[in-house]
């Protein structure tokens, strides 16, 4: 093997390496245009933003940069296939086979960085108690529970979760467990990280933990909050007393954005 031939295979690896750091950097970028959009979804609304359209090219940026890296691997794999030393037929066979291998793994939807990193970080919910849609039986309507995560598969996508708290009406008192799609679950803000926590205006429909239970409902935000640390006053739907709605006291981290197609 040759000095022209290795300069060559590291030059080639030099820029692998190049691509994957700039494909990290619009992974950052990425998830920081969502925590902004799922914090503060109404700025779309606002004339003249441009956060969708930002997001979309960020998405293109990384697709490209994909489809490159898959280039460069290639054109780093030929290299190396050239400089190996001949081999026998028997192994000239396995050779092709692996190729074969190759291009049909190549065949195979690439998972994008954004996504794995949205995989790696449900499963890092376990042991933690989030939002879930728990559909019952003979039911018209979904219920929306605080559970804990007890597993989350990504291949399968599906969370396993535990309802800990059964409730007055069951005629048992063993907790149950559920396995649930991904878009079952939303995650509550940290209480420790204050950079998790949404913001929502005056008027704005939510769904959150009713006081002293483990039920969430839909709810309207009734005033703003002057710190981040502050508790929502939430006016829940259906919760009528002496013919007004009591306005009640709950924590940030106990109040989510409204789910499309909600159902009470």
């Amino acid at each position: 093997m040759s000095s022209p031939d290795i300069v060559g295979i590291m030059d080639i690896s030099k820029e692998l390496d190049r691509l994957r750091k700039e494909q990290e950097e619009v992974l950052l970028e990425i998830n920081k245009m969502h925590k902004k959009l799922q914090s503060t979804p109404e700025v779309v609304e606002r004339p003249g933003d441009n956060s969708l359209s930002k997001l979309k090219m960020l998405y293109i940026q990384a697709k490209e940069l994909s489809e490159s890296e898959v280039t460069v691997s290639n054109q780093l794999l030929g290299q190396l296939d050239a400089l190996m030393p001949s081999v026998t037929p028997g192994q000239h066979r396995r050779r092709i086979d692996s190729t074969k291998k190759r291009k049909a793994d190549s065949d195979v939807p690439r998972m994008s960085p954004a996504m794995r990193n949205h995989l790696e970080s449900l499963a890092n919910l376990k042991g933690e108690q989030v939002a879930a849609r728990v559909i019952q039986e003979d039911a018209g309507k979904d219920d929306w529970l605080v559970v804990k995560v007890l597993h989350f598969d990504k291949e399968m996508r599906e969370f396993e979760v535990l309802d800990e708290d059964p409730g007055e009406d069951e005629e048992s008192n063993e907790q149950k467990k559920y396995k649930l799609p991904m878009s079952h679950i939303i995650p509550f803000p940290r209480r420790t990280d204050l950079s998790t926590g949404h913001d929502f205006p005056p008027g704005k429909h939510v769904l959150a933990v009713y006081p002293e239970t483990t039920a969430l409902y839909k709810a309207t935000v009734v005033q703003a909050r002057k710190r981040k640390t502050d508790d929502y006053v939430l006016e829940f739907d259906d919760d009528e007393e002496d013919g007004s709605l009591p306005q009640r006291s709950v924590p940030f981290h106990r109040v989510v954005p409204l789910p499309e197609g909600y159902r009470q």
